[in-house]
This record gives C-alpha cells, structure tokens and sequence, in this order.
C-alpha cells in the first residue's frame, strides 16, 4: 500500500512538472491580482475563530509569492485590506493588522533569497504605526530586489483611488499647469497608485465570491476573470497553475477582430 501511494505521489509530480514546463513555454500573465477571500469560512468550517482563517491564509500568500516568482510572473498584487474592512470587528481588525508585521518579519529573510520586491497600494497613513513600520521596512530593504513584485494593497479602495487622481488632476487645471484637453487615459494612469506597474492580465478570487468589492476597477479593464470556490487557505500550486493554464487558452482581443492580440 505504502509503494502505491509513493508511486502516486511521484507520478502526480512529475506531471505538475510536465504542466509547468508546458505552462512556461505560452505566454505567462505579467501581472496577476488576487482577491483573498474565504479565510473566514475555512475557519468557520473547522469551529475554529475567522483569525485562524486568515493566519492560516497568511501561509497561503508566501506559497503562491514563491510560486509565481518561479513561473516568471512580474507582478503579483494581493487584496490584503480594504477601505471597507474597517467595519469588520475591532479584534479582527488588530489581528489582521498585525499579519504584516508576522509576515515579514518571518519571510523577510526569505523573500531577499528569491529577489522578490515588496510593494504596498493604499492609504498608508491609516494604518497602525507598527503595521507601516514593517511595511516600510520590508519595501525598504527589497527595493534593489529585481524578481517578482509583491504588491499588497492594504487600506485600499479603487474609488478613493479614482477620486484622489481626479482631485490632482482638477488642482492641475486650476493652477495651470495642466489643460483640460491633455487629460486622457495615459494621464490617468500616471496618476494611479499602480502607474509603475503593468495593467494586470489576470485577476483571481477565490471562495466563490464573483464581484470587484473596489479593487482596481480602472487597472482590471481588459485583465481575464478567474472565479474558483476554493477557499483561500486552501489556494495552492495546482489551483495558481490551473488559473494560469486556462488564461493561456483565452483569446484577448482587446476589442478587435483579430485574435491574440497584445495591448
């Protein structure tokens, strides 16, 4: 019985091998965003609290970094917070405020081995001093790192977003220094929290949730829609590769007629 399972067991990772190797040779999505939801649940269905979700969730985010950094993916951002989860329970709230600084402090070491550059969207300054301070330090001591860019969006909301560009932009025009006929898409985007970054290709959400909850409703224009009922905590390598499997066979042409055209 022991053989069997071990002849399984090495039969179903050599396949994953097979699948990666097939994966890395079609075009990998630059950058993918990823809705972490279901931390709740997965507890909820164990008996235990919604913070054991999201601790366990917390294991999740360093599989799938290290993961997509070894498939060639550019960027990956995570909705780690929203603008609106400051409505949830106070110590819900401290504890997930306090998974940045466990994260980092724990993977920092980690994340500089595999050059991975940690990024943050979002309204920094809301947060707890002892959040931005790990924060802070982690983009700090990566910023040289030229792998994939862990970007968290931590207090953060596209329509807020939207209205501080449009606010910079109306401050522009009243001084002067910009005319209404110069603002276009391209100057929007400059304007944005991600205007560093590539648009991204590929947005995941797990949990069976299918909607946005105000996350990068510009950026997510022309990216490919991934829905999957798996919960977060239970997010892995096979789930992340078959999302990226099925995205290699959408055809994006981004409103043309013409098929597998790049924007």
């Amino acid at each position: 019985m022991l053989r069997k399972l071990m002849r399984k067991k090495t039969a179903d990772i050599q396949l994953l091998d097979e699948r990666i190797e097939a994966v890395k040779n079609r075009q990998i999505p630059n950058h993918v965003a990823i809705i972490m939801d279901g931390n709740g649940r997965w507890a909820k269905q164990r008996k235990m609290p919604r913070i054991a979700g999201h601790h366990e969730g917390m294991k999740t985010v360093r599989q799938i970094t290290n993961f997509a950094n070894a498939m060639g993916v550019k960027a990956l951002t995570l909705y780690a917070f929203s603008t609106e989860n400051w409505k949830r329970p106070r110590m819900e709230i401290d504890f997930l405020m306090n998974l940045p600084g466990e994260f980092l402090n724990t993977y920092l070491p980690e994340l500089m081995e595999k050059g991975i550059k940690v990024e943050m969207i979002g309204d920094m300054d809301a947060l707890p001093s002892h959040t931005e301070k790990a924060i802070k330090k982690a983009m700090e001591q990566t910023k040289e790192n030229k792998g994939l860019i862990l970007n968290f969006a931590m207090n953060y909301g596209s329509r807020v977003e939207l209205v501080h560009a449009m606010k910079e932009m109306a401050e522009e025009v009243a001084s002067g220094t910009l005319k209404v006929e110069e603002i276009d898409e391209g100057l929007i985007e400059s304007k944005l929290m991600t205007a560093h970054l590539p648009e991204p290709d590929l947005l995941i959400r797990t949990s069976g949730e299918v909607r946005l909850s105000n996350f990068m409703l510009w950026q997510l224009a022309y990216a490919e829609f991934i829905f999957t009922d798996v919960l977060w905590p239970d997010y892995d390598e096979d789930c992340f590769l078959q999302a990226i499997e099925d995205f290699q066979k959408r055809n994006r042409r981004f409103g043309s007629l013409e098929g597998d055209q790049k924007r």
